[in-house]
């Protein structure tokens, strides 16, 4: 227990949370970051972050963090760890809850979002340089999402409703960071049964080509969500 005269000197610090959103475009994997408007790191780019209240969870947080600058809830939601350096912010020890999230995007959506001033979609490998030590969280949010690709089909929650086998292949890519054999991802895709043929193919006038759309097996993919599997490429 502590005694009134150590309760100050240990209890001064605060607690916050960052936000790595993911959000797919149908090409491209992008991460939302924000331009700081005050100091310290005036005019940096920094992620989506906020202070916790001592009456708040931090997922009620994070969604708070997701309303105000998205509107839309996250698909998918998982807490990674505590950035606790003692000098990663300069004002004072702010200990760092973060997590990670997947949202479905479309072209729209993202250009809205890039008209304004203070937050930007970007490439998932073009990142710029980023305030704190938000760079090392990215990073670490990567290492979970490509751990969380091969064992859950966490990344569909990225996907639109219907999509094209290409699209899927650009998403394990990306997520993965290499080159996947065509005809070896599509075998894979098609023995998982995770995938239904809709009958239907993209529109030509949208598209350069002519692609047959899929839709992911909802309970299929319930049952492989909860009990696992090894996406091998």
């Amino acid at each position: 227990m502590l005694g009134n005269e150590n309760r100050e000197t240990y209890f001064d610090i605060a607690l916050a949370t960052s936000l790595v959103l993911f959000g797919f475009d149908g090409e491209e994997l992008l991460v939302l970051i924000k331009k700081k408007q005050t100091p310290p790191f005036e005019g940096a780019w920094f992620l989506p972050s906020a202070y916790v209240l001592p009456n708040e969870g931090l997922e009620q947080r994070v969604k708070m963090i997701m309303r105000e600058y998205i509107g839309d809830q996250p698909t998918y939601l998982e807490q990674l760890k505590a950035f606790a350096k003692v000098f990663r912010n300069p004002e004072g020890r702010v200990i760092n809850v973060s997590f990670y999230a997947l949202i479905k995007l479309d072209k729209e959506k993202v250009k809205l979002i890039n008209e304004e001033n203070e937050l930007q979609w970007v490439r998932y490998n073009d990142l710029p340089d980023l305030a704190y030590d938000h760079e090392e969280i990215i990073t670490y949010a990567k290492e979970r999402l490509k751990r969380r690709v091969k064992r859950r089909p966490v990344g569909f929650h990225l996907l639109p409703k219907e999509f094209t086998i290409a699209q899927l292949q650009t998403l394990y890519e990306t997520t993965l960071d290499r080159e996947l054999d065509k005809r070896n991802f599509r075998k894979k895709i098609f023995n998982s049964d995770l995938i239904i043929d809709t009958d239907k193919t993209t529109n030509p006038t949208n598209s350069r080509k002519i692609s047959k759309l899929y839709r992911f097996d909802e309970d299929k993919y319930e049952k492989m969500s909860a009990k696992g599997y090894d996406f091998l490429f």
